[in-house]
Parts: structure tokens; sequence; C-alpha cells
């Protein structure tokens, strides 16, 4: 058994704390020391995040839920993000004729040693239930969050447990509030986003107006949306880094302002509430960054829609092992699909 560090056990004595942690991971993608400040931590999330009164399907449309059960489940948690409003700092509302920018499941399995998350290609050419063959980011415009829940379970063959719409200006709000994110760039490139500034390739210290530019870039690139998934990854995984470490963890001020800072940008389901993430928190208290693993769909390149679209076609023959792993919560098959570094 590994050897528990003195920061492994500062960690496992402030859950709350580690549940800001995991809400900040899972929107982009996530008790206390003091009781009141876990009870403070709480509020704000119930406070200032807005909740869906609809967010899934009829339950005649959907896979079978879990058996009830004492011991933890897998679980399916659906980010969306939207880049509608841009610059704007108002409060999210009216997603029923928006699309999705951003496409991702995080798969969290039942024994919670790791996620896993999976970015689905916006122009995806997919089955819509009810609109047929369009793109996926469709699907929000066409019906709202429950028939983007609908159509992507139909793809995973596997529940979506909870939902959280985030959008791209929450980015820069925590980016700020941890006064900067380290981010791997892969690809140099001049901004359309941020007019005169130009990401080098490597390692990039960003604060939260550069941030956003680079999650939201996809004309700079010859394969447009599938480097921007990839940045958005690499975006993920820096604020990771940034939150998991001591001083972020055991600062009540900072992880109260992470909190603050991304709340008012989020849309979630009634149950994505502070007591589930708590519970999460602690289920999940062992996991590392380097835990996490993404991976994108399986894609067999871009094409035409028959009306005349730009599309990216499924690959439906490799989308067979995606479907199982999720519906077998086999961290086997997701370690397969995962790209080699």
């Amino acid at each position: 058994m590994a050897r528990k560090t003195a920061a492994t056990t500062r960690v496992r004595r402030h859950p709350w704390r580690m549940a800001a942690v995991i809400l900040v991971v899972l929107a982009l993608v996530g008790g206390g020391s003091a009781a009141a400040y876990a009870m403070e931590v709480g509020k704000t999330w119930d406070q200032k995040t807005v909740k869906l009164v609809e967010a899934f399907p009829a339950a005649a449309v959907r896979p079978e839920a879990a058996a009830p059960s004492e011991a933890p489940v897998a679980q399916n948690i659906l980010v969306l993000g939207s880049d509608t409003r841009g610059d704007s700092n108002t409060t999210i509302d009216g997603l029923e004729g928006q699309r999705s920018d951003t496409i991702m499941v995080v798969h969290i399995p039942a024994d919670r040693q790791h996620i896993t998350v999976m970015s689905i290609m916006r122009d995806s050419w997919v089955d819509i239930p009810g609109f047929g063959e369009a793109k996926i980011n469709a699907a929000l415009s066409y019906g709202g969050v429950p028939l983007a829940v609908q159509t992507i379970e139909g793809m995973i063959g596997a529940r979506i447990d909870h939902v959280a719409v985030v959008d791209f200006a929450g980015f820069r709000g925590v980016t700020d509030a941890l006064g900067g994110v380290d981010v791997y760039n892969s690809t140099a490139f001049d901004s359309s986003k941020m007019k005169g500034h130009y990401f080098d390739r490597g390692m990039q210290t960003m604060n939260g107006e550069e941030a956003l530019a680079f999650v939201r870039e996809r004309y700079a690139f010859r394969d447009g949306d599938f480097q921007r998934a990839r940045n958005q990854q690499e975006f993920a995984k820096g604020v990771m880094s940034e939150v998991m470490n001591a001083a972020i963890l055991t600062n009540p001020g900072r992880i109260g302002g992470l909190v603050s800072a991304l709340a008012p940008y989020l849309v979630v389901d009634s149950g994505f509430d502070a007591a589930y993430v708590g519970n999460l928190a602690l289920e999940l208290r062992d996991v590392t960054p380097t835990d996490v693993s993404f991976f994108t769909a399986p894609t067999s390149g871009t094409g035409t829609s028959s009306d005349g679209q730009s599309i990216v076609n499924v690959d439906w023959d490799a989308f067979v092992a995606v479907k199982s792993a999720f519906q077998s919560d086999s961290a086997e098959q997701f370690a397969a699909l995962v790209p080699a570094k």
C-alpha cells in the first residue's frame, strides 16, 4: 500500500474543500474542518447556481437506473459548455434555443478510484430523437437539456445521472480566482478571440482573459474543433493541478472564492446540490490529477451532410467499445480508449 503523505492527510481532513475542487473540475469538466465553513460553501453553491426545473427526459425513453444500493454506484455527469454569451457576465438563462459548444461526459466508477472524461465533438452527426440526423449540439437547441441528455444516453447506452451547463465566461472567473493557471499548449497560434495575442507552444501561465480565449479558439487551427477539444481538456488538467495542491486545499478563502467565481455561470439539475457534491467528494478523497483520464469519442473524419452542412462522422464501429465501457463500468476498457502519452 502506498505511503500516505502529509498533504494527503490534510486533504482527508477537509472534505468540503475537496468538494469545491470537484465542483470546479466537473463543471469544466470536481464537510470541512469547521462546520460553519462547510455550511457557507454549500450555501454559496446552492444559492448561486441556476437550477433546471426539468433536466431529464421521460423515464420510458431512458436506460434503466441502477438498483438501489448502500454501496456507491457508477455515476455519469454530462457537462455542456456554451459560448453563446461570450464576454457577458450576466446569469445563465434560456438554455433552449442555444447550442452546446462543448460536450463532455464525466464517468465516475463505482470503486471511486479514478475519473474518465470523454469529449464529444460538437458537430458529430448523430440521431436526435424526434428530429432525425443532425449535429449533436443541435439537441440543446431543439429540445433543451432533456433532449441533449436523451441523445447522449442513446449514444453511450447508459444513464446520465447529473447535468451541469457552464458558460465559458466562468472559466475566466475561475482562472483569476486561482491567480492564473499553467496550461500546456500543444499548438502555437495567433488568437482570433484576443486580437494581437500569440499563444506559444509549451506550458503557458494564463490569466482569465487568456484562458477564455484559449478554450474558445477554433479558427486558428486546421482541424478546428478537434484542437479546441484538446485545448479544453488541457485547461481542465491545469485547473485540477492548481486546485488540488495543499496551498489551495487548506485555504478556505481561496476555495470559497473558486465556488463564488464559478457558481453564477452554472446551470445544474436539482439533485446536483451541495449535499450530493459533498458526499461525492468524500468518496473521491483519494483521487489525484493523475487518476483523471481524458479522451475524445472516436471519429472517422469530417464530411458533408445531405443538406450541405459540414459535419464530423462518428466512428460507430469504434464506438462499440465506448458504449461497452460505459455500460459495464470497465476501467480496463476505458484505459484502452485513452490515447498513449
